[in-house]
């Protein structure tokens, strides 16, 4: 694959985003190291070789690993110490992980590792910069995390892989990793006194599949709005209840965005005028209290994304090295709990239930639009209803689909276990709640898809013109969505949908439309 015109994402351990993870992982921009990170990483590097030459005794350098703490190694063993390190702890489980999620996990190690508090080698930096830049993707399994230490079983696999052990992807064919390395003339890595520890100790799995599934996020919860908004216009149901002084007598942050954010969507919509003075004296709660539901989403999203954000520049080994640079030759070499990603867990834990209650509220506007008493309109918006079903089963999509939310919702924080002889006694489950999250993301648009594809049929059997914004947007759904009402299989559609409310083109457009754009994010 070639480097031209690629975007180049440089790493200096403190300025790494989450559109930076998602470039390196979907658009495979080229990573580069900052020269003042190496000049940190080589500092770093000389303190663990005060260490082996020295008497110290220092966890992960020259003892053994969780309850063998107390074990010292003899310096001629160091080296080996790793290699055997990361070679027992490559035991993932499961179907592997897409190469999206390996990349962004290799880019968050990486520039967690040029901090210059892990002491690793930079011939590490350089092989795994090599590794991205070359496209070597290190086959992973998904399960073996626990979010403490850290992912120490997916890290270790990626760790055999710049050694020249297990297996890689190159160029979409599956070989060794050996083989890979030789391909593109490379050498394997050798590990040094503590650098296996650096390379598997961390959060950067978990760092990695929240930064991409922040991405999808901003894109998601904004299409979510614009189609609340069209099933507003499709019930001709009203704005009233979104008004400012309504907003300022409970101000709550989410609240206030929503509210001003759909009053902004449907600013211009000529089906709002049309029913300004009809008789209905309040819109169900799944219309009335959009603002109330959407935006805790939004808080918890923008709290998503504040934690990773941290993250994403923080040094997660363990212990962490600290060169005095007003004493050469002085250092503090410090155990602590930087790995324990119990953060990470809560914050997705609580974005997947939040995913939840928005996919809830969708589905039963979704139901709101199909029921022939509450829309005076056709029965499940079918051609010939009775002998057409309509869109009937679309709502039986979304509601198994919320029922599978239902059991993202339940928080894997909450399954803690005690590990390595009681040395780690408490851990995160953070890789299997960021996963979580990450399955939540695609049924959520499942749902969201649903809703757009019903109410983009009811617009179009009202056919009067919405809102800007909104004419927008069917517009784009117009490349999706076949013409015709006619009784037909609808399944490829939404699923085409659901990945298009998960990506910034569609936005893009509606956002060129509109006179006042969209903020994406509290």
């Amino acid at each position: 694959m070639s480097n031209v015109n690629k975007r180049v994402v440089t790493l200096d351990g403190t300025t790494l985003n989450t559109l930076d993870v998602h470039d390196v992982a979907h658009e495979f921009a080229i990573v580069q190291i900052a020269e003042e990170a190496m000049l940190k990483v080589e500092s770093s590097r000389k303190v663990v070789d005060r260490i082996v030459d020295g008497d110290e005794t220092v966890y992960g350098i020259n003892t053994g690993f969780g309850s063998l703490v107390h074990t010292r190694v003899n310096q001629d063993e160091t080296e080996q110490l790793q290699l055997n390190l990361i070679r027992s702890h490559a035991t993932g489980l499961g179907p592997t992980l897409s190469k999206e999620i390996v990349r962004a996990m290799m880019c968050v190690r990486l520039n967690s590792l040029v901090k210059g508090h892990s002491g690793v080698h930079p011939d590490v930096v350089q092989q795994l910069s090599q590794f991205l830049n070359n496209s070597i993707h290190p086959i992973v399994p998904r399960i073996g995390s626990l979010g403490a230490s850290g992912d120490l079983a997916p890290l270790s696999h990626l760790a055999c892989a710049l050694v020249g052990e297990g297996r890689v992807e190159l160029n979409g064919e599956v070989m060794s990793a050996m083989e890979a390395i030789r391909t593109c003339e490379m050498v394997p890595l050798t590990l040094r006194a503590k650098d296996g520890l650096s390379l598997i100790n961390g959060t950067s799995l978990i760092t990695g599949m929240l930064s991409l599934a922040i991405e999808k996020l901003r894109q998601l919860l904004t299409y979510a709005d614009i189609v609340a908004g069209m099933s507003i216009d499709a019930t001709e149901s009203t704005l009233t209840p979104f008004g400012e002084q309504i907003q300022k007598v409970r101000p709550h942050l989410g609240q206030l965005f929503v509210a001003s954010r759909m009053e902004l969507i449907l600013s211009d919509s000529t089906i709002l005028e049309h029913h300004e003075d009809c008789n209905r004296v309040q819109d169900p709660y799944s219309f009335r209290c959009i603002p109330q539901v959407h935006g805790p989403v939004q808080e918890a999203l923008k709290k998503l994304m504040d934690t990773v954000a941290i993250e994403l520049n923080s040094s997660t080994d363990n212990p962490l090295i600290f060169p005095d640079a007003e004493n050469p030759g002085s250092h503090e070499v410090v155990s602590q709990g930087n790995f324990h990603a119990e953060v990470l867990a809560i914050v997705s834990d609580t974005m997947s239930l939040a995913l939840f209650e928005l996919s809830s509220i969708s589905e039963r506007r979704i139901d709101q639009m199909l029921d022939p008493s509450r829309l005076a309109i056709r029965p499940f918006l079918a051609e010939n209803p009775g002998l057409e079903s309509g869109l009937m089963i679309v709502q039986y999509a979304a509601a198994a689909a919320l029922g599978e939310l239902r059991g993202h919702a339940s928080p894997r924080t909450a399954f803690s276990t005690t590990t390595s002889a009681g040395q780690e006694d408490h851990v995160s489950m953070g890789a299997t709640a960021s996963w979580n999250l990450f399955e939540a993301v695609q049924r959520c648009s499942e749902v969201i898809a649903c809703e757009a594809f019903v109410a983009h049929r009811a617009l179009k059997i009202i056919d009067k013109k919405s809102s800007t914004c909104i004419e927008s947007l069917m517009r784009c759904l117009n490349n999706v969505i076949e013409e015709g009402m006619s009784d037909r299989s609808t399944s490829d559609e939404i699923i085409s949908l659901a990945s298009n409310l998960t990506q910034s083109t569609w936005l893009s457009i509606v956002q060129s439309a509109m006179a006042k754009p969209l903020r994406k994010s509290i």
